[in-house]
């Protein structure tokens, strides 16, 4: 459900901080209602292209992430604005933006390979 401040809050979908601390990903953290995780990257264009993809991939799951990009990390803050928190919504985009930054790193890790043969 993407929000609309027509409808309203709906604070019943929010999720405690126990429970977000007991479901959140690795590497992700809850904290003031939101969850977050910081990525690394080399250089500045490389984050801002890490950015690109998460904000595409906000787009097709209809969930968007807070994004803050500094010089050699991002971080990303998932909140769902109408539950006044954290919920299953954020846990499940946190989930999908790993699985994407793994398939970037994997199929980086076969172009080195593909390199040094």
């Amino acid at each position: 459900m993407a929000y609309d401040p027509r409808i309203g809050y709906d604070s019943t979908r929010k999720l405690t901080d126990g429970d977000v601390l007991q479901a959140k990903p690795d590497g992700w953290w809850g904290d003031s209602g939101k969850l977050y995780r910081d990525y690394s990257f080399q250089n500045f264009m490389e984050g801002v292209n890490f950015a690109v993809r998460v904000a595409q991939q906000a787009e097709e799951r209809g969930h968007h992430p807070d994004i803050h990009i500094h010089y050699h990390y991002v971080r990303v803050n998932y909140y769902t604005h109408d539950a006044g928190g954290v919920t299953q919504l954020d846990l499940d985009a946190a989930r999908a933006l790993d699985a994407l930054l793994a398939g970037d790193t994997q199929g980086r890790d076969e172009q080195a390979g593909d390199e040094q043969a």
